[in-house]
């Protein structure tokens, strides 16, 4: 006679709490399905998840992003906060998916924990729900796993993939970029989720608490003068500790990008270039969105950096331009269009809650001694355009 299968003792005597697992999708599944819309088929459980084709597309292309948050994940450990870092994961998939033009249209997830725990859990993948109900895409499934003696008992690792689609003839790939085209900033919610490796060494170099005020650190390191403007361009970090200022999500720009595009279509332009500045910073991320034979030109007089990352530059002596080729310097997306749109992109953004700025231009690579990408000072085609208005 068969034996009944009966629990699963010598695997939580290694470390793994299955039954854990299986509470912890009951207590995620109506943030997961929050997400769902007429297009996803079946529900949370199965062995995949399936989506349905989008109707009304003649020649569909998918296209695809995996990602994860980095480091960034030891600062949410330390402080036992999981409510912020699945935004950053779907805007690291998901805001990478939008370069090529494409809407997203389903995410999945990978956590994988030391130890688990359900509430834990739940709450990382209500975070990952959130940021797919921001950037209009289904969560469709995942992966939760423990992995003891492979990570501490309190560590954990967070990745994920996102799956859009794009029309063939609206695939955005570089090609429809010139020169003379105006570059637009959205400006970054801060540190975003790169350069976290550099970011943990110089709190443990230098001792800091993550529970201490912001603004208390930053008075010690930069003075009350920069102290002062730093909180004027961003008021709501005088009352959040240093570890608070470190989890301010990632901005996610997917639905901002696709509205744009829209709104450029409707005025008779068009979306030529689209770049997502992570990891690599400025210089290694915007000259992704030209053709070999063009290069970028950015002013950084033009956009305000953030003051963590001037803080965190004050305490590793970074000068501006490493700060920018570490972090995303202050922009988390450019955008690149002719001149002529540049008022109805502007104004789009701004619809969208994101201040746009004029902070480049696209010219031939031999005006720059063959190199893609420098920094210094242009001149706009016209008042309007430097302005932004």
């Amino acid at each position: 006679m068969a034996k009944e299968a009966g629990p699963r003792t010598a695997y939580a005597r290694a470390g793994v709490d299955v039954a854990a697992g299986e509470r912890a999708v009951a207590l995620m599944r109506q943030a997961v399905e929050s997400t769902h819309g007429a297009g996803i088929i079946g529900g949370l459980g199965g062995f995949a998840g399936a989506v349905a084709v989008p109707a009304g597309y003649r020649e569909p292309v998918l296209v695809s992003s995996t990602d994860g948050v980095g480091t960034k994940t030891a600062i949410a450990a330390a402080l036992g906060r999981f409510d912020t870092l699945g935004r950053d994961l779907v805007a690291m998939c998901a805001d990478d998916v939008v370069c090529s033009g494409a809407a997203p249209q389903f995410f999945l997830e990978n956590v994988d924990f030391g130890r688990h725990d359900q509430a834990n859990d739940a709450e990382l993948v209500g975070s990952v729900a959130a940021g797919c109900r921001e950037a209009r895409c289904a969560l469709i499934g995942g992966e939760t796993a423990e992995h003891p003696g492979l990570l501490d008992p309190d560590a954990f690792d967070l990745a994920g993939a996102c799956t859009g689609i794009v029309e063939r003839d609206r695939l955005i790939d570089g090609g429809q970029v010139r020169a003379g085209d105006v570059v637009v900033g959205l400006p970054s919610s801060g540190l975003h989720a790169n350069g976290f490796s550099l970011i943990r060494s110089l709190l443990a170099e230098h001792d800091l608490d993550l529970a201490e005020p912001y603004q208390q650190r930053l008075r010690l390191t930069l003075g009350e003068r920069a102290t002062r403007a730093a909180l004027r361009a961003a008021p709501g970090e005088a009352l959040m500790t240093l570890g608070e200022v470190l989890l301010t999500p990632t901005q996610i720009y997917t639905a901002a990008i696709l509205d744009l595009r829209t709104a450029l279509e409707a005025a008779g332009h068009d979306l030529h270039g689209v770049a997502h500045i992570t990891g690599g910073g400025l210089p290694g991320n915007a000259a992704r969105m030209l053709p070999e034979s063009l290069g970028i030109r950015l002013d950084p007089r033009r956009w305000p950096m953030p003051s963590v990352m001037r803080f965190f530059g004050a305490l590793g002596g970074l000068e501006d331009d490493e700060l920018r080729a570490t972090f995303n310097g202050g922009l988390g997306m450019l955008v690149a269009l002719e001149p002529a749109a540049t008022a109805t992109a502007i104004a789009s953004l701004a619809r969208s809650g994101i201040a746009g700025l004029v902070v480049g231009q696209v010219v031939d690579a031999g005006e720059l001694d063959g190199r893609r990408y420098v920094e210094e000072p242009f001149a706009s085609a016209s008042a309007s355009v430097s302005s932004g208005r």
